[in-house]
């Protein structure tokens, strides 16, 4: 939902709310490229300053689609003192975590994108760099917030290495994959990822965008960028019917997909599609041993940025009905443009419990912090 940013640099922490929430998605970043380079060895501080990174997508340079405010962000979230918008713990306190009462912040470091580098090597090391520069610059100075570990996802037996390297540490409580990636993520050469992911017990957060060296549509380049953010959801279907359909929540059954940024509201319709056209075909996929859509009520959380609006607001409650209360999980976006207001994001009346199950409980549930 998208609102007017309210000024709440003044409210005391925790005088909002009496329980503090859960925020599923902050992107934090460094403050200029050369922030990394004290994480990573000198044959790779080389390699970025002379080379950078390309990315697996069909432009030269740059984004696909530039933003008309600098990293999609807020226009009020460039801290004081410069840098780039979610680069200074100290204005992400000041701005978000204490007016907004954020009890646990689950960050999620998309910029710069180490599994979109078309050199794997590249992408193996830009991950390290990116994880421990979470916990040097975040997660040690400031206890609310917790880590996604980056990982180079193209790469299936890297990843799970990367995976196993952090597993256990309390600074991390999911693992980052993005959604457009070289191949549909069902396929078998991510499959090394769910399994470190099951046997840590550690939610997978799929992100919206990526560069997998593909378009957002299934015909070619959109003209614009509305196209590019609309497309997110499109993507987001693809993969989960990718991981249904090829089987990886019954190979893990365990497994918990988060799906970051993308919408929801068209869970249902997919669950359904799915469904009519298995029990037609179910003959094709005979190592499916349940319906699509119970593979997605039980594997399958999402984040509440970006909300749909449905005309009739009750159409929501119907949506959610479906999805289950217990299987959203708030989240900002901060500090995005499209940030998510928590006083003001959903557009219908929750019950006490509601609110307590999509504020909090459900994501201390989800990321074992309660």
């Amino acid at each position: 939902m998208n609102i007017e940013i309210v000024d709440r640099t003044s409210v005391e922490k925790g005088a909002e709310a009496a329980l503090g929430i859960v925020d599923g998605d902050i992107h934090p970043r460094p403050r200029e490229p050369k922030s990394l380079h004290a994480y990573l060895s000198t044959r790779w501080q080389r390699h970025m300053d002379e080379f950078g990174m390309i990315p697996r997508h069909g432009y030269q340079n740059g984004p696909a689609y530039p933003k008309g405010n600098p990293d999609a962000s807020r226009r009020d979230a460039v801290p004081p003192g410069g840098g780039r918008p979610g680069c200074d713990l100290d204005f992400m306190r000041l701005q978000h975590l204490d007016p907004n009462n954020v009890g646990l912040g689950v960050l999620n470091a998309i910029t710069p994108a180490p599994g979109a580098a078309q050199n794997v090597d590249l992408s193996i090391a830009l991950s390290r760099a990116l994880n421990e520069w979470q916990v040097a610059e975040w997660t040690e100075k400031e206890p609310r917030l917790k880590a996604s570990i980056v990982v180079p996802y193209e790469d299936g037996a890297a990843a799970a290495a990367e995976i196993e390297h952090w597993a256990g540490d309390p600074s991390f409580v999911q693992i980052l994959l993005m959604s457009r990636t070289a191949e549909p993520l069902g396929q078998r050469r991510y499959w090394p990822i769910y399994e470190a992911a099951e046997r840590n017990n550690l939610p997978i957060g799929i992100h919206a965008f990526g560069y997998g060296g593909y378009p957002v549509t299934g015909g070619g380049w959109p003209s614009y960028y509305i196209e590019e953010m609309s497309g997110h959801a499109q993507c987001c279907q693809g993969l989960l019917t990718s991981m249904v359909i090829e089987g990886v929540f019954e190979r893990f059954p365990s497994l918990r997909a988060v799906l970051v940024e993308a919408g929801f509201a068209w869970l249902p319709a997919l669950g359904w599609r799915l469904d009519k056209h298995w029990t037609t075909l179910r003959s094709e996929t005979p190592h499916l041993k349940q319906r699509p859509s119970d593979y997605i009520r039980r594997n399958v959380w999402v984040t509440t940025q970006p909300m749909e609006e449905p005309e009739r607001r009750r159409h929501l409650t119907d949506i959610i009905d479906w999805i289950g209360w217990d299987r959203l999980v708030f989240a900002t976006d901060y500090p995005h443009w499209d940030f998510d207001d928590p006083a003001h994001a959903f557009p219908i009346r929750l019950s006490e419990e509601q609110h307590r199950m999509i504020f909090r409980d459900n994501g201390m549930a989800l990321y074992g912090s309660a």
